[in-house]
């Protein structure tokens, strides 16, 4: 059974920084590319950042681009996000899932989720 499991959130003033970290289990994890997503209340999903398997190659979306980091530790099984100079408008339910391709923002490529984590940032 796969299960990736996210941690790390929670609160934060604009400026600060968070890092999520999420583990995976259930597969091996060094073959499959990882992403993170964020959904804010009342919004779609939307791509956050994606990395390869090897963690040499990583995507993401302009609102988040030089301020967060995807990043991957194939030894622990885990991927993280570094999150600096947030803002209010990062607020979200931060969720990590695994694909098979690399650097795809659509979140149908994914085919398995972790529950999420909240982050919420304050002005």
């Amino acid at each position: 059974q796969v299960q990736l499991v996210e941690s790390g959130g929670g609160s934060a003033q604009a400026g600060g920084s968070l890092r999520l970290s999420c583990a995976v289990s259930g597969r091996a994890f060094s073959s499959y590319g990882m992403g993170w997503f964020r959904q804010a209340s009342g919004k779609d999903r939307e791509f956050v950042a994606a990395i390869n398997w090897s963690g040499g190659s990583t995507h993401y979306a302009d609102s988040v681009k030089g301020r967060f980091t995807i990043s991957r530790d194939n030894a622990k099984n885990m991927v993280f996000l570094q999150m600096n100079s947030l803002k209010p408008e990062d607020t979200a339910v931060y969720s990590c899932a695994s694909t098979v391709c690399y650097g795809c923002p659509q979140s149908r490529e994914y085919d398995y989720w972790g529950q999420g984590t909240q982050v919420t940032v304050s002005s």
